[in-house]
C-alpha cells in the first residue's frame, strides 16, 4: 500500500511517500514545497496544488493522509489561510480519487513515538531513523508528512483506525 502523508502550510507544504509492504516500509518520495512568498495568495495555492498533482500521478498512492486542521485563538488567521491549502488537498483527492484520511498530529505522535505530546524534533528524529535518513536531508515539513503517512500505517497494522 502507497500512503502520502501532507503536511499543509503556505510557505511550506511537506509530502512524504511510503510504501508498505509485508510489513516492509521503503520512502518512495519527500520532500517539501514552498511558494515564492513574494508570490499572489492564489499563485502560492495553485503551485502547492500542481505539483503535489504531479507527485500524485507519478506514484498513483492509495491513501492521502492530512493534518487535522489546528486553530490557535492567538493566530485565527492562520487557521483560515491552512483552510484554503488544505481544502486544495482535499480536492486533490477527490480528483485522483484517493482515499482522504485525517488525524491530529497529537493521534500520529501518540501512534509513532508514544507520546501524544512529543515535539516536532522528537518526531523527526524517529522518522530519520526509520527510514535511515541522513539529519541534513530531512527539514521539520518533511518529516511530519512522513510522520502522517507512517502513523497510519501504525494504525492501521494494528487496527487502531
Amino acid at each position: 500500500m502507497r500512503i502520502l502523508g501532507v503536511d499543509p502550510g503556505l510557505r511550506a507544504t511537506g509530502f512524504g511517500l511510503v510504501e508498505v509492504k509485508a510489513g516492509a516500509v521503503k520512502i518512495l518520495d519527500a520532500g517539501s514545497i514552498e511558494p515564492n512568498t513574494k508570490a499572489l495568495f492564489e499563485e502560492r495555492i495553485a503551485r502547492i496544488y500542481h505539483l503535489l498533482s504531479d507527485i500524485i500521478s507519478a506514484h498513483k498512492p492509495h491513501v492521502l493522509v492530512l493534518e487535522k486542521l489546528y486553530a490557535h485563538y492567538k493566530h485565527p488567521t492562520t487557521a483560515s489561510v491552512l483552510g484554503h491549502v488544505r481544502g486544495v488537498i482535499c480536492l486533490l483527492a477527490h480528483e485522483h480519487k484517493i482515499q482522504l484520511t485525517e488525524y491530529s498530529v497529537k493521534r500520529i505522535r501518540q501512534a509513532l513515538v508514544g507520546n501524544g505530546n512529543a515535539t516536532k524534533e522528537q518526531v523527526q528524529m524517529f522518522v530519520k531513523r526509520l527510514l535511515n535518513i541522513e539529519s541534513t536531508k530531512l527539514n521539520l515539513d518533511t518529516s511530519d508528512a512522513l510522520a502522517l503517512a507512517l502513523g497510519h500505517a501504525q494504525m492501521r497494522r494494528f487496527k487502531l483506525l
